[in-house]
C-alpha cells in the first residue's frame, strides 16, 4: 500500500488548460442571459417547505402517540428518508453558500444540518474543502475511507480478508453512516490535532454549538419519546435503529454513486506530494452523474445526482443544475475531455455493485492466485497471469 505525504497537495496544470476558464464564460454567459440569479428561487423555497413541512409532520405524527407501534415505525422509516432529503436540499446548498447571497442566511439556514444530528462546521471542513478539494485521492478524501477495515473503495486501500464480501454487506456498513455522525464522527472529529491538512484550532463557539445542538438533537429524537410514547424500549430501538439505516442507506448511496463507479479514476500524488492536472479536469475523471433526465431523482436528491456540476460550480444552487449541465457536458467533449454519467439511478447503483466486487473479492482472487504462481502451482491451474504480475501480494 502506498504511504501518503503529509504536506499540502497542490494541482500542477502543466497543459496550461483553458477548459475552467472557457466553461465559466459560458455559464454565466447563460445566467446572464437568463436575468437568472444563481442562488434560490421559487422552487428551492417550496423545498425548504416541502421537506421540512413532512419532517415536522412525520415527527409529530409519531410523537402524537395516537398510532400503533407498527404505523409508528412505517412514520420512523419515512423521517429517516426526509431527514436525508432535508441535508441534500437545504442543509448541504447552504453550508456551500449557494443557497442565497447572504452570509448569515446561509449560515442559519446551515444549522439545520445539526438539528438533523450532524455538524454543519465539521461538515464544511471534511466535505467542502477535503472532499470538493482532493476528490477520489487516496489519503485525502475521507469519502473514500468510510470504514478503512471493512470497505475498499479504492485500489490504494488495504485489502482485508472480509473486503472479499464487501459487495453483501457494504450497503447495511453505509445505512450506519449518520448513526456515527450523531453519536461519533463529530466527537472524533473535535478532538483531533488537524483534520485533513488543517490544524484543528475550533472557534469556541463551534464547541457550544455541537454539544449544544446534540443535546437538543439527543432530548427531541430519544429522550422525549421515550416519555411520552406507549412503547417499550426495543420497540423504541427498533424505530430509532430503522430511521436512522434509512437515511444513512439514502446518504450513502448517493454519495457512493457519484465517485465509486466504473470509469471514475483514483489519481496518485507524485513523488512532489503533487497531482499532475489541473484541479476541474480531475473533477471530470474522479466524478459521475446519473439519473439525470429523472425529473424525481432531481428533486429529491438536491442536484447530488449531477456531481459533476456540482462540484465544478458548488456556489451555484442545485436546482440551475439541470440548465448548465448541457454546457458542460458540450464544452467537456470540445475538450476531448470525460464525462462520465449512469443514465439512471439502477445503472449506477449495479455499477458500484461492480467496484465493490473488483476492489474486494477480485482483487483477493488476484492475491491468491499470484501466491500460487509464487509457490510453484502449475500456470494452468491459475487464470489472468499478466494482470497478476502486477498485482501486489499483500493483505494489507
Amino acid at each position: 500500500m502506498k504511504e501518503f505525504t503529509s504536506k499540502p497537495l497542490k494541482f500542477i496544470d502543466k497543459n496550461r488548460s483553458t477548459f475552467i476558464h472557457e466553461l465559466r464564460q459560458r455559464v454565466d454567459a447563460y445566467f446572464e442571459q437568463t436575468k437568472k440569479s444563481k442562488h434560490a428561487n421559487f422552487e428551492m423555497f417550496f423545498k425548504f417547505i416541502f421537506y421540512f413541512g413532512s419532517a415536522v409532520l412525520l415527527y409529530a405524527l409519531i410523537i402524537s402517540n395516537y398510532f400503533s407501534a407498527p404505523v409508528m415505525l412505517v412514520f420512523a422509516l419515512l423521517l429517516g428518508a426526509f431527514t436525508a432529503f432535508i441535508g441534500f436540499n437545504i442543509s448541504h446548498d447552504a453550508i456551500h453558500g449557494s443557497y442565497t447571497s447572504s452570509p448569515l442566511a446561509n449560515k442559519i439556514l446551515g444549522l439545520s444540518f445539526n438539528l438533523i444530528g450532524a455538524n454543519a462546521y465539521i461538515w464544511s471542513i471534511t466535505h467542502n474543502i477535503l472532499h470538493h478539494t482532493y476528490t477520489n485521492i487516496p489519503g485525502h478524501d475521507e469519502d473514500i475511507e468510510v470504514a478503512p477495515n471493512l470497505v475498499r473503495l479504492s485500489p490504494e486501500a488495504k485489502l482485508t480478508p472480509i473486503m472479499r464480501y464487501q459487495h453483501l454487506y457494504a450497503f447495511l456498513l453505509y445505512g450506519l453512516a449518520s448513526f456515527s455522525w450523531v453519536f461519533r464522527k463529530d466527537f472524533l472529529k473535535f478532538s483531533l490535532k488537524k483534520i485533513g491538512q488543517r490544524v484543528s484550532n475550533h472557534p469556541p463557539i463551534e464547541y457550544f454549538n455541537l454539544f449544544f445542538f446534540k443535546a437538543v438533537y439527543y432530548f427531541l429524537f430519544i429522550a422525549l419519546p421515550l416519555m411520552v410514547l406507549d412503547i417499550t424500549w426495543w420497540q423504541f430501538i427498533i424505530g430509532f435503529l430503522g430511521m436512522h439505516l434509512v437515511e444513512g442507506l439514502v446518504l450513502g448511496l448517493v454519495f457512493q454513486l457519484a465517485h465509486v463507479v466504473e470509469g471514475t479514476a483514483f489519481p496518485l500524488e507524485n513523488e512532489e506530494g503533487n497531482i499532475e492536472e489541473a484541479w476541474a479536469i480531475h473533477q471530470l475523471q474522479t466524478t459521475a452523474n446519473f439519473a439525470c433526465d429523472n425529473p424525481i431523482v432531481n428533486f429529491l436528491c438536491g442536484g447530488l445526482n449531477m456531481q459533476i456540476e456540482h462540484h465544478l460550480f458548488p456556489k451555484i444552487c442545485h436546482v440551475h443544475y439541470p440548465k448548465i449541465a448541457p454546457i458542460v457536458k458540450a464544452t467537456a467533449a470540445e475538450y476531448g475531455l470525460p464525462y462520465i454519467e449512469n443514465k439512471t439511478f439502477v445503472s449506477a447503483l449495479r455499477s458500484h455493485f461492480t467496484i465493490l466486487k473488483q476492489l474486494g473479492k477480485e482483487s483477493w482472487e488476484k492475491i491468491d492466485q499470484a501466491k500460487k504462481i509464487r509457490n510453484g502451482y502449475p500456470i494452468a491451474t491459475c487464470i489472468n497471469t499478466e494482470v497478476l504480475q502486477k498485482q501486489p501480494i499483500t493483505e494489507e
